[in-house]
């Protein structure tokens, strides 16, 4: 064969090649986007593959519930401090044989309801195996729990796919009882939330649910004047100097176990439990959104209720995992 027609086929060779390999990689970014676009969150992301997931989730929630009721704060306090750590991913319920999880991570101190996300995977897997994602029932268990204690009832994305890594070093930087007014709102921006899903999910958050008298002490200790001076002794009798820190107390002293606005009044009050819910009130801005629910119009808790929606639906979408990313658990509490 001649040097020309040996080049002249060469050539050809290489175009041939050339194309096939660009035509791979043009299906193969087209089907990669597809199946993106196909696996953004979505209401109703199960309804052909696990009609009945929902419902399964909301069933176990509700048991929870009604076998204690503080069973609520924790489903929802689990579903904040899981999205804030890595994203809406479920990392939060993955345990090792040393623990150096996530789930134990000083800012994790007492988060719980891993049994109840648990028992909603097991019925979930019988039915339908290796579809639903443990980070879905953390949201889905979160919006039912608000709703067993009489909070509002709000469509739950879902769609997320499972992380593969908990690392208890992701979890420093946590939203802390101790922190400024200017670094929680630095760590909620951080995570794309304005200063008014703080107030929402925060402060508003906490209409239900219990703390521990360890994270009450120090602000007593030092005889914090923004606490109403009554109840400044009513906390101090429930959290003695030298007492049992592991004591706990409700945040919302006056109806602990519903969801209502009574939470902002307390703080307006000066009963708030917590620092970072008081130091709110001591900010203009979130002062005027604290007093914006407390209107007497007969409104105010609606008004609440549906912007806490709008922010936990919000929260849910923070750094989810879809598509090609992460997996679908068999249990929540190990990678596949």
């Amino acid at each position: 064969m001649r040097r020309g027609e040996r080049e002249s086929k060469s050539n050809y060779l290489f175009s041939l090649k050339m194309i096939t390999i660009a035509t791979f990689l043009v299906l193969f970014i087209a089907n990669d986007q597809l199946s993106l676009s196909k696996a953004q969150l979505q209401f109703g992301f199960y309804s052909k593959t696990c009609p009945s997931a929902e419902s399964i989730v909301r069933k176990v929630v509700q048991q929870a519930v009604t076998r204690d009721p503080g069973n609520a704060a924790v489903l929802l306090r689990l579903h904040f401090h899981d999205c804030f750590v890595e994203g809406c991913d479920g990392s939060i319920l993955i345990k090792h044989a040393v623990n150096d999880d996530e789930r134990f991570a000083a800012g994790n101190a007492g988060v719980g309801g891993f049994d109840v996300i648990d028992a909603a995977k097991s019925e979930l897997e019988r039915l339908c195996p290796g579809v639903v994602s443990c980070a879905d029932i953390v949201a889905l268990a979160a919006r039912d729990a608000v709703v067993a204690a009489k909070g509002p009832l709000y469509n739950v994305l879902t769609g997320r796919r499972d992380g593969q890594t908990a690392e208890k070093s992701k979890a420093a930087n946590l939203p802390d009882v101790e922190d400024s007014i200017n670094t929680l709102k630095s760590k909620f921006r951080e995570k794309g939330l304005s200063d008014l899903d703080l107030v929402l999910l925060s402060a508003g958050a906490h209409t239900i649910g219990t703390t521990a008298c360890f994270f009450v002490r120090p602000r007593l200790d030092a005889k914090d004047p923004t606490i109403n001076p009554v109840f400044f002794q009513v906390l101090r009798s429930k959290c003695p100097q030298g007492g049992d820190v592991n004591v706990r107390i409700p945040l919302d002293w006056e109806s602990q176990f519903v969801f209502d606005d009574q939470i902002f009044r307390s703080i307006r009050d000066g009963k708030g439990v917590i620092l970072s819910d008081s130091v709110l009130y001591q900010d203009n801005n979130m002062k005027q959104m604290i007093d914006s629910y407390l209107v007497t119009n007969g409104s105010s808790k609606a008004s609440f209720a549906t912007d806490f929606a709008k922010a936990m639906v919000k929260m849910g979408s923070i750094g989810v995992k879809i598509g090609i990313k992460g997996e679908i658990r068999r249990i929540c509490n190990a990678t596949n």
